[in-house]
């Protein structure tokens, strides 16, 4: 009978089934750091969306036998650790193809027509105010027409890909820093910033990604330009992101990440009052659609592993 143990419940706030296998289940809503070892302890499966479990900690479990990732995203996990101990880690793949990129595109829209700063308008009165039938402020502009460049060409790069032509939009994915582009839709990466009316970034962070737009990435992008992140924090520095958006270098961006999350320390961009940034809490995934999808796969996964043919594993690099 092997022993599961959801170290993250709460991270998923949707029904989860357990397993048609011989099991002992056990969930928790939450695992801080001190907590890990003595509720993983007898683990042989280990299902975490967001709990860390580092190389220390992995060393630590000697039952451990496979780790369920309830997440695309496997940073957390130590692999290479894992992988040494011949620890399986499986993750989730494909869930998320509608509804990230339908969050993309809702940043989009909302920010290319301005919606907060009217928002803000509304609030202080001034249409209330106009000697017009309606009230011009800050610039509308359609995405028809505007070039998106698409940073990441996986699943979810391409799903935003197929909504943004919907919308007219022109298309083009950013091959990698330094090199040459392949194919007729990309461009290469400092090209592809300079000519794009928006830039949604969809790509994993890694060594090669983190800190992928900088200060010097955001100033060659055109003062009209909107940046759009609904991947992870740590691929943008923040700090040069507001700068940009304070200095006018920028028009807008849309963030559905930050580098720490949650942002218990707080963080700039939440703080920053601006009307062309928005900043949503990390839930262009979390759909109840895409989340019921989630832990479907999450179970079978397990379930797979169990019955000697795993499927969606994670290995190193």
């Amino acid at each position: 009978m092997l022993n599961i143990v959801f170290l993250d419940r709460a991270s998923l706030p949707v029904a989860v089934r357990t397993p048609e296998l011989a099991h002992h289940w056990q969930a928790f809503d939450a695992t801080a750091p001190e907590q890990l070892l003595e509720r993983a302890q007898e683990a042989d499966v280990l299902i975490s969306n967001k709990v860390v479990l580092d190389a220390a900690s992995i060393a630590a479990l000697p039952r451990l036998k496979h780790i369920a990732v309830a997440a695309t995203g496997v940073n957390n996990i130590d692999l290479a650790a894992a992988q040494a101990r011949g620890i399986t880690v499986s993750h989730i793949r494909g869930y998320a193809n509608s509804t990230v990129p339908e969050h993309a595109l809702m940043l989009m829209l909302a920010l290319m027509r301005n919606l907060p700063a009217y928002q803000r308008d509304l609030a202080q009165g001034l249409w209330q105010q106009s000697p017009y039938f309606c009230h011009f402020g800050a610039p509308v502009r359609d995405l028809h027409g505007r070039e998106l460049l698409i940073i990441g060409g996986g699943s979810l790069g391409q799903g935003t890909a197929r909504l943004a032509r919907a919308f007219g939009m022109q298309v083009r994915f950013a091959a990698r820093k330094g090199v040459q582009p392949q194919g007729e839709d990309y461009v290469g990466f400092e090209a592809g910033l300079r000519a794009a009316d928006i830039v949604s970034l969809h790509c994993p962070l890694n060594a090669d990604t983190r800190g992928l737009i900088g200060a010097a990435e955001l100033a060659l992008m055109k003062p009209d330009a909107v940046l759009i992140n609904t991947a992870r924090g740590g691929l943008v520095d923040e700090v040069a992101l507001l700068a940009a958006l304070r200095a006018g270098r920028l028009a807008g961006a849309g963030f559905d990440v930050l580098h720490e999350e949650p942002p218990r320390q707080g963080n700039p961009l939440l703080e920053a009052g601006l009307a062309n940034l928005i900043v949503t809490p990390h839930i262009g995934w979390a759909s109840f659609e895409a989340m019921s999808g989630l832990a479907e796969q999450l179970i079978a996964n397990i379930e797979a592993w169990a019955q000697g043919q795993p499927r969606n594993l994670v290995t190193p690099g």
